[in-house]
């Protein structure tokens, strides 16, 4: 069964540890999540980008696949299902298609209009049961279609949004979506000590967790970052590991034929093997193993 995130991000908070949020895009994905989360006794949460969604023929699609394969794979941990970067009517469509979970990607309006619509969606997804999500100051990177600047939210404008009723905050501390460059100066620590003394006790999101050290992923746990986004290291680490099998395949050609391992259970099994290793070390350095 699905939960709405906001019990396992206050429990985080109060803890001193992160609960991942990690990007599915297809079942392969899905389930090895699943799978180590269950392993490892943590609760995770599966975000869709409006991207993936439509890759997957529809959020209607992607709810039915997870609380199905929940169901057959025996989860008991807590699991929430949650929108990642939605726009308004993303957002309204994820309610109705049986979420727990959405976030509200505003940051790009003027911070009047982010809080309209923000106080209307926290309406709307309170009354259906689910947790809710909202930014401020946009991440830097690319995130389908929604491009940040790698600006630092404005303290003031985190209070005015989290007042609003909505059950955690993503602020921009200066990270990035995708790879970070080399010249990356690394997370406004410093600003991110603000912004938790303008919102105490709120569960901040860090967004962009790929390729963050992890000393300063710990750091900003401590500081009140109860919730980690992760979707390119796991993008990465599958797409090496099955660029590596078809050089391997190409080699032995005769050999693989002759196994059968065009068979896409076995043609993607590297890749699943590859996810499923990233997010046992996230889940490692996000402190969550055993907090379900």
């Amino acid at each position: 069964m699905l939960v709405s995130a906001t019990e396992m991000l206050n429990k985080a908070k109060e803890g001193h540890y992160a609960v991942g949020q990690f990007n599915i895009n297809n079942l392969e994905w899905t389930k090895s999540i699943l799978t180590v989360a269950q392993e490892m006794q943590s609760p995770v949460i599966l975000g869709v980008s409006e991207g993936a969604g439509k890759y997957m023929t529809g959020f209607k699609t992607v709810a039915a696949m997870v609380k199905a394969m929940m169901e057959e794979m025996k989860i008991t941990v807590p699991v929430a299902l949650h929108l990642d970067h939605g726009t308004y009517d993303g957002c309204l469509k994820c309610i109705e298609a049986g979420f727990s979970s959405i976030m509200f990607d505003g940051s790009h309006f003027a911070i009047d209009e982010n809080v309209a619509k923000t106080t209307e969606l926290v309406a709307a997804a309170h009354k259906a049961g689910l947790s809710i999500e909202a930014e401020v100051g946009s991440i830097g990177g690319e995130e389908d279609g929604v491009i940040g600047m790698g600006e630092v939210a404005d303290p003031e404008e985190c209070k005015r949004i989290a007042d609003l009723g909505i059950d955690f905050l993503a602020a921009g501390i200066g990270n990035i979506h995708g790879p970070y460059p080399a010249n990356w100066k690394g997370l406004h620590l410093d600003h991110l000590q603000k912004l938790t003394e303008a919102v105490p006790g709120f569960p901040i999101v860090l967004h962009g967790g790929s390729g963050i050290p992890d000393d300063q992923i710990q750091a900003a746990i401590k500081l009140g970052v109860a919730k980690v986004n992760v979707n390119t290291e796991c993008q990465i680490a599958f797409a090496n590991a099955t660029r590596k099998f078809v050089a391997e395949y190409e080699a032995n050609e005769a050999e693989y034929d002759k196994k059968k391992l065009f068979d896409p259970r076995k043609f993607l099994k590297p890749g699943f093997e590859a996810i499923t290793e990233a997010v046992e070390e996230r889940i490692d350095v996000f402190g969550s193993e055993g907090k379900a």
